[in-house]
């Protein structure tokens, strides 16, 4: 239970930043981008951006700090002016982020994020627009912290499974590591003879080359290696350790419509094996329910090829129609299903159904900002 007294400080708090919310418009309709920013923000937020202290403020909420682009350059203008706009709790935060819609009008709002945004000096960093939604295949540009479960489902009957457990975490301004590990579990047909383990553990890493925020467009190199880990005896394991380089791009469509590319070359390090070409790429754009402030959703269509590089190898093609839905208020919290369906030698390949659950963990825990 709130005591008294920090009843009172809290309401004397928003009292009086209400008062000076509602008084911006007027008295400062053809100020600055800073200007609008310290009518509207510095109580809190600082004159510099760095955050007042919690002495200064009156309540122990902390706020974040605009000049470390760690955290300022992540997310994209849409998330910062909804909570501008309506206030933290349209993200999951808390309610001492006031709702500044009915006092500053859309491009006002606008003015005070492009200051914010200068606040980060360091332009090493790529916009949070860059992040892309995850497509169930196709390898972002993005460098990302991200924990990724993805199940596939494969056969008439559901005769095998796979579970992908992938954790990535970036370093700097443009790189990543990543691990991940399946597990796969076949024969699901019957209980006899069904049989699980742990297939080939894969480290990654990727590097952000490039960025043009003029051209929307992003470029990424990095790389995979594949050891192996699984049984190649009950089909968990390729047998062999495999390097995958690949590049990854990005672009940034009118109407919130993106398209992601990504190629790759697959070398096994022992003989017996082929080599092999990839090429994958997506297509999407994202709805949000309750205008621009509540639910995403983002139907993709995705194409993957693949060809083995000695003479006369086979050449398959795949396409992957899926669906990705923002699950909580914060969005840090993702789901996306769909269905891999061969385009060619549908006779000897089969269509699976994946789908994945995704927890941006940088930004809060998975229970947080329902």
């Amino acid at each position: 239970m709130i005591s008294p007294n920090r009843f009172a400080t809290w309401s004397f708090f928003l009292i009086t930043l209400s008062l000076m919310v509602a008084f911006v418009r007027p008295v400062f309709p053809q100020d600055s981008d800073a200007d609008l920013y310290g009518a509207a923000c510095a109580a809190c937020h600082g004159f510099d951006g760095s955050g007042n202290l919690p002495a200064q403020l009156g309540f122990d909420v902390g706020v974040p700090d605009f000049t470390d682009c760690d955290f300022a350059a992540r997310e994209p203008d849409a998330d910062w002016y909804a909570v501008i706009h309506d206030g933290g709790p349209v993200r999951g935060f808390d309610r001492m982020m006031p709702a500044f819609g009915q006092a500053l009008t859309g491009e006002q709002i606008q003015q005070i994020l492009d200051h914010v945004r200068t606040l980060c000096t360091d332009e090493d960093w790529p916009p949070g627009e860059f992040n892309l939604p995850r497509s169930l295949f196709v390898e972002k540009a993005y460098p990302e912290d991200e924990a990724v479960i993805t199940t596939t489902i494969q056969g008439e009957g559901q005769d095998s499974l796979t579970h992908e457990f992938l954790w990535e975490y970036r370093f700097g301004a443009r790189s990543q590591v990543e691990v991940s590990l399946p597990l796969h579990i076949a024969e699901l047909k019957g209980t006899e003879g069904r049989e699980k383990g742990f297939g080939d553990l894969e480290l990654g890493l990727k590097h952000n080359l490039k960025y043009d925020k003029q051209r929307g467009t992003i470029l990424s190199v990095g790389g995979e290696l594949i050891l192996p880990s699984g049984d190649e005896s009950r089909g968990f394991g390729k047998g062999t350790a495999v390097f995958e380089p690949y590049v990854a791009w990005g672009k940034i469509l009118p109407r919130d419509s993106f398209f992601q590319l990504q190629g790759l070359l697959e070398f096994p390090t022992e003989s017996g094996f082929d080599n092999e070409l990839g090429l994958k790429g997506v297509f999407g754009r994202t709805w949000t329910t309750d205008g621009p402030f509540g639910r995403a959703w983002t139907p993709m269509l995705g194409v993957l090829g693949s060809k083995e590089l000695e003479s006369g190898g086979n050449t398959h093609w795949d396409l992957v129609p899926q669906l990705q839905v923002t699950l909580n208020t914060r969005q840090h919290v993702t789901g996306s299903f769909g269905f891999r369906i061969p385009a060619t030698d549908s006779s000897t390949r089969e269509t699976q159904f994946v789908f994945y659950l995704l927890w941006d963990w940088f930004d809060g825990g998975v229970l947080e900002g329902w």
